[in-house]
């Protein structure tokens, strides 16, 4: 089971900064630059919880699930027909 975080996507798409995300949910900019980065194992719902209601956003949005053949070091491997 592979998890890909798009925390990066949304935040561009509503033109939100990792400095202001930090201070507006109260998470250090070390902390919410490895959840926009996919370099964590696991992200607290409470966390979760903050993050979508700054971004107005659903979960789904921030997370997205992909076959695990699709998943190449950490990296999304797209496969075109």
């Amino acid at each position: 089971m592979a998890i890909i975080l798009r925390l990066d996507r949304v935040m561009a798409d509503r033109k939100v900064t990792l400095n202001g995300l930090s201070n507006a949910i109260g998470i250090s900019n070390v902390n919410l630059s490895n959840i926009k980065t996919g370099k964590i194992k696991a992200i607290r719902f409470s966390t979760l919880n903050e993050i979508c209601k700054f971004l107005k956003c659903q979960p789904g949005d921030i997370l997205e699930y992909v076959e695990d053949d699709m998943v190449q070091h950490g990296e999304v491997v797209l496969e075109l027909d």
